[in-house]
């Protein structure tokens, strides 16, 4: 009962980590933020593994599922650093999120909650040709706090994930130790007692 239910909670955490996961690619995508795109990527794919491994009873899937948690954890306690700029870090950066590939800023920017976008005209001079210049003000919310409030959710979704993927794992191996000791017998040849006839044979004198 206990292995059932750990393994039905890990798998609704992977379920929560999907949606929310999938959410948030949709807008890097509108965003053009390319290194959130390949990591979410990597997540995707490893979080559906650890949901196979669950179901499979394959613990390996589930360890590298745990390992992989831990990246993940570290890359968006970076994201959240990296939006509230600590240290050196800052936000206007293109090379991080970018790879330094456009002058896209995240998606919430210009579309979050309130946020009005007025074109400036002219535009500098410093500003590429085919890029718009515009100013942004009115948000309810600015665009940092919206992407540190994703990092955030994921890492409390990844956390509780690597607590319950651990759980599994040491109940999954254990099930394993138990069936290995019970058909023990087996593996050495072990054969029960057998009847053996009482009937004597007699010589026959022709």
């Amino acid at each position: 009962m206990g292995c059932c239910s750990g393994r039905c909670t890990l798998v609704v955490i992977c379920g929560m980590q999907l949606v929310c996961i999938l959410e948030r690619q949709i807008f890097d995508f509108l965003g053009y933020q390319w290194a959130p795109i390949l990591i979410n990527f990597v997540h995707i794919i490893t979080v559906i593994l650890g949901v196979f491994g669950t179901a499979q009873f394959r613990p390996r899937y589930v360890t590298g599922y745990a390992v992989w948690l831990v990246l993940w954890v570290a890359w968006n306690v970076f994201v959240i650093c990296f939006y509230l700029e600590v240290g050196d870090l800052s936000k206007d950066t293109d090379l991080i999120m970018t790879f330094n590939m456009s002058m896209h800023r995240s998606w919430w920017m210009e579309n979050g909650p309130g946020c009005m976008v007025t074109p400036v005209t002219p535009a500098p001079d410093w500003a590429p040709e085919d890029h718009r210049y515009i100013s942004i003000s009115g948000c309810l919310l600015e665009y940092q706090y919206i992407e540190v409030a994703h990092s955030t959710l994921q890492i409390i979704l990844a956390l509780a994930g690597f607590i319950y993927a651990c759980y599994v794992v040491k109940l999954i191996t254990e099930e394993e130790d138990s069936f290995d000791f019970i058909g023990g017998f087996d593996s050495y040849g072990y054969q029960g007692p057998q009847k053996t006839s009482h009937l004597q044979l007699q010589p026959m004198y022709m």
